[in-house]
């Protein structure tokens, strides 16, 4: 079993209700916040502490930042210093430059940095990947991804959020990076990607509304479409395979917990009914996220929280450009060092 301390009371709030979980593989031992009432309220018992230095100090073994993005960077590398692994909320950096400065920290200390992807574990994405896996899916030809949110005034009455120097980062790095990373996930790394971003729905500094498109190494096709200024909270992911569609539910935080619509469009049908019916349903979300690192299957790795960091990068310079970016992005690239303005 594996000691852990939540940085942060806000999102922590979720990640601590899964290690509740999970008491065979973790123990809550210290609860870290600025605002001592905010973590007592979520504590239930837990030790409440307000200084890190001696959380840190402390013998716990991993320490899990859920404070806001223009922290993660230098919470991850003190943990990692003091003999810590890290989870770490997204984005895990806000630069190529950081994400290089984490990477080189880790292979020092031998720690290691899980960046948070919890929209990777569940039902639907376990059919896919297994329908995949089983060479039933076949070649990719296209995808649409909808990120449809709503958020008001209410949610930047934090003053960290909509700002370049708090949030460092839009509808793009805060709302739609989990499912463009489980578009790289299912359908393998980008070639291409284009962006039209603008701010429309709320008076914030940042973006709130994103018109996108991809092309993956594979050759497919992906479409994007996100805004904060739906009427309600819906997420949506289309994949077009040679052997089958794929749709998830609606659900905005969770697309992979429920069982996702297969539609074979190939002679291929019985074969992935069949196939189906060998997925059993895994724990989702941050359940499944903490699982895979408690038992070294599929958890999360710093390189593929860097991809995520790599494609935000480019979809900041193609808006700004106005042309299509192609990765990998080289460190020579204008934007290694951050997008913010």
């Amino acid at each position: 079993m594996r000691k852990v301390a939540i940085i942060g009371a806000g999102i922590g709030r979720e990640h601590l209700s899964a290690y509740r979980a999970l008491p065979e593989h973790f123990e809550v031992a210290a609860i870290c916040d600025l605002d001592r009432v905010r973590a007592e309220d979520i504590a239930g018992g837990i030790p409440v502490e307000t200084d890190l230095a001696k959380v840190l100090s402390s013998n716990v073994d991993i320490i899990d930042v859920c404070l806001p993005p223009h922290l993660h960077v230098s919470t991850a590398i003190a943990a990692m210093e003091a003999g810590k692994d890290v989870i770490c909320e997204k984005p895990v950096a806000t630069s190529l430059a950081d994400v290089d400065k984490l990477e080189k920290v880790a292979a020092k200390t031998g720690r290691a940095v899980y960046p948070v992807f919890q929209y990777r574990f569940g039902v639907g994405v376990a059919q896919v990947l297994h329908l995949i896996r089983s060479g039933l899916a076949g070649e990719a030809f296209a995808a649409s991804v909808e990120t449809h949110w709503r958020r008001d005034a209410d949610y930047y009455a934090a003053p960290w959020r909509g700002t370049w120097a708090g949030e460092q980062g839009g509808v793009i790095l805060g709302h739609a990076i989990h499912a463009h990373d489980l578009i790289c996930l299912l359908l393998g790394p980008l070639a291409q990607v284009s962006a039209q971003l603008a701010t429309r729905v709320n008076d914030i500094e940042t973006e709130d509304c994103a018109a996108i498109t991809f092309t993956m190494q594979s050759g497919a096709l992906v479409t994007s479409s996100a805004t904060l200024g739906a009427g309600d909270d819906t997420s949506r992911i289309r994949l077009m395979f040679e052997g089958f569609t794929a749709e998830s539910g609606l659900s905005p935080y969770a697309p992979a917990a429920s069982e996702w619509t297969i539609t074979p469009r190939a002679s291929s049908a019985e074969a992935i009914t069949s196939a189906l019916a060998e997925v059993t349903a895994p724990r989702m979300g941050f359940q499944g996220f903490l699982q895979a690192i408690a038992t070294g299957e599929d958890a999360v790795t710093l390189a593929q929280g860097r991809a995520s960091v790599e494609l935000v990068t480019a979809l900041y310079a193609s808006e700004r450009t106005g042309r299509p970016e192609q990765l990998p992005l080289l460190r020579t690239h204008a934007l290694y060092e951050g997008w913010q303005p």
